[in-house]
Formats: C-alpha cells, sequence, structure tokens
C-alpha cells in the first residue's frame, strides 16, 4: 500500500463526503414526494448493481460464505436501522446539525472497544469523550420540561452505527469486506421489501405529521419525481464507496480518516446554499467540542498505536 501520498487519499474522502451531504440533501429534498424505505431501498438497489459490476468487471472473487452468520445479522440490522433514523431526522433537522451530532459515532466506537475489544482507554480519552458528549448536548439545547426527543436520533444512529462497525471489527479477521458487503447489500433488500408487504401499500399512513407520513407513506405513488432522485442517490453512493474504498485500502486509514470531518462542513455549505439553513451559535460551538474531541481521540490512538474507533470509514 502507498502511504507516503496520503494526499489523494485525502482528497478521494473529501470528494466522497461531499457527495454523501449532497445525498442527505435530496433526501431532504423530496422526503415530502417519497417513503424512506421505498428511497432506501432504491438507493441499495441501484448501488448494488453498480457495485456488482463493478466487482465483475474487475474480477474480484467474492466469498458468498461468511463464518459469522448470526453476527453478521445483527451488524446489518444495526446499519440498516441506525441510518433509518438518520433519514427519519433530516425530515425536520438541519444538515449540519444531524450530521454533527452523528458524529457522536466515535466516541461510541471508543467506548465499545473498551469494553468489546479490549482496547484499553486512559484518562485523556475519556475526557475527550466527555467532551464530544458536552458538545451534543450543546447542540441539542434540551429543555427537559418540553424536550423533544425525535432530536435524539441522530445520537441513536451513532450509537448503532458503533455497534455496527464494532462488529465489524470482529468480523473482519475471516470475512473480508466484500463478504460483508454482499451481505448487507442482500439482507437490506430483503428487509426493504418485507417492510414493503407490510406498509408500502400506505395502509398505515393515517397521519399529518410530514415525518410520520415520510415512515408510513405508500411506495412508488411519484415515480417520475423521485425516482430520477433515488437513482443519482444510488450513483452518488456507489461513487462514494468507491472512494472511500480506494482511499482506505490504498492510504494511511489514520490519516485520512480524519478528514471525515470534512462531512460536517460540506454539510454547512449545502444546508445553508439550498435549504437556507444557518447554524446557530449553539450548533457552531458544539460542533468545534465534537469535531476537537474526536481529532484528540485520534491522535491519542495514533500516539497509543491503538487505531481501532478511527481506523473505518463513519459514512458507508
Amino acid at each position: 500500500m502507498n502511504y507516503e501520498n496520503n494526499s489523494n487519499g485525502i482528497l478521494f474522502v473529501i470528494i466522497a463526503m461531499a457527495l454523501f451531504s449532497i445525498q442527505d440533501a435530496l433526501i431532504k429534498f423530496i422526503f415530502e414526494q417519497a417513503a424512506l424505505y421505498e428511497i432506501y431501498f432504491g438507493r441499495i438497489f441501484i448501488a448494488s448493481i453498480i457495485l456488482g459490476l463493478f466487482i465483475l468487471v474487475t474480477k474480484r472473487k467474492l466469498k458468498i460464505k461468511t463464518e459469522y452468520p448470526f453476527l453478521t445479522i445483527i451488524r446489518v440490522l444495526l446499519h440498516f436501522f441506525a441510518f433509518s433514523f438518520f433519514f427519519i431526522s433530516l425530515t425536520y433537522m438541519s444538515l449540519a446539525m444531524a450530521n454533527a451530532l452523528f458524529f457522536s459515532s466515535p466516541f461510541f466506537i471508543s467506548i465499545f472497544a473498551r469494553f468489546f475489544l479490549k482496547e484499553k482507554i486512559g484518562i485523556r480519552r475519556w475526557s475527550a469523550i466527555i467532551m464530544g458528549f458536552l458538545g451534543i448536548y450543546i447542540i441539542l439545547d434540551p429543555d427537559f420540561r418540553d424536550f423533544e426527543y425525535k432530536n435524539l436520533l441522530p445520537v441513536l444512529c451513532a450509537l448503532f452505527y458503533a455497534l455496527s462497525m464494532t462488529i465489524t471489527k470482529i468480523t473482519s479477521d475471516k470475512d473480508d469486506f466484500h463478504t460483508q458487503l454482499f451481505y448487507f447489500c442482500a439482507i437490506a433488500l430483503g428487509l426493504c421489501m418485507i417492510i414493503f408487504l407490510i406498509f408500502g401499500s400506505g395502509k398505515f399512513d393515517n397521519f399529518q405529521d410530514p415525518t410520520m407520513k415520510f415512515i408510513f407513506r405508500e411506495w412508488f405513488t411519484n415515480i417520475n419525481f423521485a425516482w430520477k432522485y433515488i437513482f443519482i442517490m444510488g450513483v452518488l453512493a456507489s461513487i462514494s464507496f468507491a472512494f472511500i474504498f480506494k482511499a482506505y485500502s490504498s492510504y494511511s486509514p489514520s490519516v485520512i480518516s480524519l478528514f471525515e470531518y470534512s462531512l460536517i462542513i460540506w454539510s454547512v455549505i449545502i444546508g445553508f446554499i439550498y435549504f437556507n439553513d444557518t447554524p446557530s451559535f449553539r450548533t457552531f460551538l458544539g460542533i468545534i467540542l465534537i469535531i476537537g474531541a474526536g481529532i484528540y481521540i485520534y491522535f491519542r490512538e495514533k500516539l497509543k498505536k491503538q487505531n481501532v474507533a478511527l481506523t473505518l470509514p463513519i459514512r458507508r
């Protein structure tokens, strides 16, 4: 692997984060015209076709059998519902706030690494984790007498995602990347089909709230409008995945992972341009604390040569 010229890997990550931000913006743009799991299904289906063709053209070997069937199912379920929570949060939350809260995932990953992977975490990293959660508290600005609990969805996404990444670390000793990707696509598409059979007809859509309608709306009611954007999401997801894969497989993960925080910057820019979202002072302060804590954890792990928490891509 080429560890000498990490600038290319950094560029790949920054571009991938920009494309992820555009994808998030598209979900925010069309959520009143399509159903949540219709978008989820279309995005994964299109990305699966593109990535499948990529594997065929490049003649990469794909091992179908998993050595960890139970953990694989749990990992996919956690990842699937993690980003369900995240996509739901985009219906009522700015891109910058949702992504800033999602970046609490490195803190959860560090905690799970301590308890499940037996990684040692010293007082300095515990302090950074606490500082990161303080940033989350500042962003949420909770009034516990009338707190909007739905604002915790990106944090719940981060929690579920961190668990899935911890399992990925455990299973990666025998299941290679392509095997894990295959099972994610297959199981996720299967889950979407089950959801379609249960409430894809819209029979449970008795809500006036836009967020609830997004979850339970009938599928395929606005194909001409929604699916051109869903197709773009699938293409963007494929390109982003390819860039992330190239960056993490060809360059130093401990260097390039730091630049995943550019996702928050892209979210601020795109949110301001397309949705006129201007983060408040509290949001900016919380973002600074979250990024600062994440960067500190990164440097401590590099110093201690413990790269469990930040050598896996945050967005996949």
